[in-house]
């Protein structure tokens, strides 16, 4: 492994994407989507392909929204009519999905809602969308733990071992609650996922900027336990796509509280994600290996962070040269997964190959993940159009 840096890399060459080129890709995307939209009429993607395709499945995982956010994001970058017509049959199951208690006791309530039926009333004015976004909103209410400050990520509330554990994805679930705080003017939402997110930026973030995926604080004392890995390669590696999660959470956490100092904290993750990468930017899928390895790529990860440093130069001032840095590096990341990472056309039903889901567990290795097809769509969306995000 080579040293690496600190400090935030310089920027680099053509920041600013040639529109023609960026054009190009959302075609390439669309293309793709297009030729898997009929295999999920009335299902959802798994969350990883075996050999580069998707299974067909139920409404049933913590993965379902990422889909629908993609439909959602093709309409609004098309207008075509098929996009969402599509979405809107999806967020009927997640309707229904709520209303019958599927598989929703966990903190992922925040990925499956704010990208289907909260955008879809932030879209259509679908009012049923609306109501189910907050009825999924007061079920991840009831998973903060007032003594340990957190929202439990897993398991039953009352679960010895899952009891005040929080994990770092959790930072994209944050934003379903201030949505739900200013749609009802109920501060208990927001107030909870402000406490989560001071909880997070004490423990998960290490001194040197690296990450914890999931930590432990005592719901009896309120005192930290623990931090540890779930997926990363040990409790003291940084997971890369903890890593990006933290970089984009961050980021929205300044948008929703005004508050720099955690602006300046995702902008910190940045540059230490920046400096782990490959010779090709694209990171491998635990930041512990920086080389041209044999290791592993893991091209979702690659995509949150890419979506993340777009939203740092959103929240950084014009004047601050950090923004060249990271608008370069976003587009040089998309660029390389959209002409490298690509799946084909024939022999797959994915957008991009070369993801992670589970190294441990042997789950989705070298393989496509659901939710690297979707932040690879809103990196686009986010290159080419002043867009209003789902996350806001």
């Amino acid at each position: 492994m080579r040293e690496v840096a600190t400090e935030t890399p310089a920027p680099l060459p053509a920041s600013r994407p040639d529109i023609a080129e960026l054009d190009k890709l959302i075609a390439d995307a669309l293309v793709r989507l297009d030729r898997t939209m009929p295999q999920f009429i009335e299902y959802f993607p798994a969350p990883s392909s075996e050999s580069g395709t998707y299974s067909p499945i139920d409404n049933v995982e913590w993965t379902n929204g990422f889909w629908t956010g993609m439909l959602w994001l093709a309409w609004e970058l098309t207008g075509a009519d098929a996009y969402r017509e599509a979405a809107e049959r999806d967020v009927l199951s997640f309707i229904n999905r709520v209303n019958r208690g599927v598989n929703i006791d966990h903190h992922d309530l925040g990925f499956l809602y704010t990208l289907s039926t909260c955008a879809a009333y932030r879209l259509t004015g679908s009012e049923a969308g609306r109501a189910a976004g907050l009825e999924a909103s007061r079920l991840l209410l009831g998973r903060f733990d007032p003594v340990a400050n957190v929202i439990q990520a897993w398991g039953d509330m009352r679960e010895p071992e899952q009891r005040g554990r929080m994990i770092i994805d959790c930072n994209l679930n944050l934003p379903l609650l201030f949505w739900a705080s200013r749609e009802t003017g109920d501060r208990s939402f927001a107030d909870a996922a402000k406490c989560h997110l001071e909880q997070a930026a004490r423990y998960l973030v290490r001194p040197d900027a690296s990450t914890y995926h999931t930590f432990y604080v005592d719901t009896e004392t309120g005192r930290p336990r623990f931090g540890t890995t779930h997926q990363g390669y040990s409790d003291d590696s940084c997971w890369a796509r903890g890593q990006a999660w933290g970089i984009y959470g961050f980021a929205l956490g300044g948008l929703h509280t005004s508050e720099r100092d955690y602006v300046e904290l995702a902008a910190r993750l940045a540059d230490y994600f920046l400096n782990r990468l490959p010779e090709d930017g694209i990171c491998c899928w635990d930041l512990l290996f920086t080389d041209d390895s044999d290791t592993p790529r893991d091209s979702s990860a690659a995509a949150i962070a890419a979506c993340g440093l777009l939203e740092l130069v959103k929240a950084l001032p014009i004047s601050d040269p950090r923004r060249d840095a990271y608008a370069a590096w976003a587009w040089r990341i998309v660029k390389r997964l959209g002409t490298a990472y690509l799946a084909p056309i024939e022999g797959s039903n994915a957008l991009l190959l070369h993801g992670v889901y589970h190294m441990p567990n042997g789950a989705g290795v070298d393989e496509a993940c659901i939710w690297g097809d979707y932040f690879y769509m809103e990196a686009l969306m986010r290159l080419r159009h002043v867009w209003s995000s789902y996350w806001s």
